[in-house]
């Protein structure tokens, strides 16, 4: 199967945990959060935008967390216009960025960007919320 994301040919590294065994990759994570991310794991500003055919759109900082939680590494960003960060995940050498299919055909620079910290991006209460349903949701699919 060919992916959209970027890193999608190289994304290859397994859970750091068992919690998350039934993921063996960000390929496999992407195909779960694709039944799951909706208008209301989208960031709020973005959220008039949303549609399940760009169903990335305002989803990238809880979904780098997310990832982070799965495959350890580091999440960082990209500065956008309005000062606001585009996230994606770098663990090791492999870079992915689950959500970046949501500049179509933009190109995106992944280097030499600053890393970011949940604690920052989770001082909106509003975006650690989204972020919990994302998780509880992605919890509830891997029992299922």
């Amino acid at each position: 199967m060919e992916y959209k994301f970027y890193g999608w040919e190289t994304a290859d590294v397994p859970p750091v945990s068992d919690e998350y065994s039934r993921i063996s990759d960000p390929r496999a994570l992407y195909d779960m959060l694709s039944e799951i991310w909706c208008a209301e794991t989208c960031a709020p500003r973005l959220r008039d935008g949303w549609t399940k055919e760009n169903m990335t759109l305002g989803q990238c900082s809880i979904t780098a967390f997310l990832a982070q939680d799965i495959f350890g590494g580091r999440v960082y960003g990209i500065l956008r216009e309005g000062g606001n960060y585009h996230c994606y995940n770098v663990v090791g050498d492999c870079v992915f960025d689950l959500t970046s299919e949501q500049f179509g055909d933009e190109k995106l620079c992944y280097e030499d960007d600053p890393e970011q910290f949940r604690e920052v991006h989770f001082s909106k209460e509003e975006k650690r919320l989204r972020y919990e349903y994302l998780k509880n949701a992605l919890r509830a699919r891997l029992s299922e």
